[in-house]
């Protein structure tokens, strides 16, 4: 299920919280500081999950806010690094999971504190901060839908 939904107008700009976004085939998120980029695979969307940032807030004492990871989409209940190489739906938009969005140095920098250094934090994010995915169909996901993962396929 989708717990939130995060987007920034620009690289590194201020994460503004919505209940929907509007996705473009092969684009991405109308609005975002990623639309229409292709300067890497999967750069449409990006997923992570609520339980993975609960996990690092509870096992380093941290308290960072969902919008921290720079993650578009905050999911819950389902385990997104089974969604790599997979078709999945959320209501009548087609994804295609492309790679584990894996933790960068600008994430460590920008979550790091005085109980915390970068590189920890990239540490602990490695494998479990989230999905890279690119949209293949035009649409609108909202706050509450749930990826349907009845219909995920193997990419041919």
């Amino acid at each position: 299920m989708i717990k939130a939904i995060f987007m920034a107008s620009e690289n590194l700009g201020a994460q503004q919280q919505v209940t929907s976004i509007d996705l473009v085939t092969g684009k991405g998120i109308k609005g975002d500081r990623n639309f229409a980029k292709a300067q890497w695979p999967g750069q449409n969307i990006t997923f992570i999950e609520l339980e993975e940032i609960n996990a690092f807030n509870a096992q380093f004492g941290q308290h960072i806010a969902l919008s921290d990871t720079r993650r578009n989409v905050i999911t819950e209940g389902v385990r997104l690094n089974d969604l790599v190489g997979q078709i999945f739906q959320i209501g009548d938009v087609s994804f295609k999971g492309i790679e584990l969005c894996e933790p960068c140095a600008t994430l460590g920098k920008l979550l790091e504190n005085d109980g915390l250094t970068k590189k920890a934090i990239v540490k602990a994010f490695t494998h479990k901060a989230g999905l890279r995915a690119d949209v293949l169909s035009d649409g609108q996901i909202s706050v509450g839908m749930s990826i349907e993962s009845g219909v995920m396929q193997p990419l041919t």
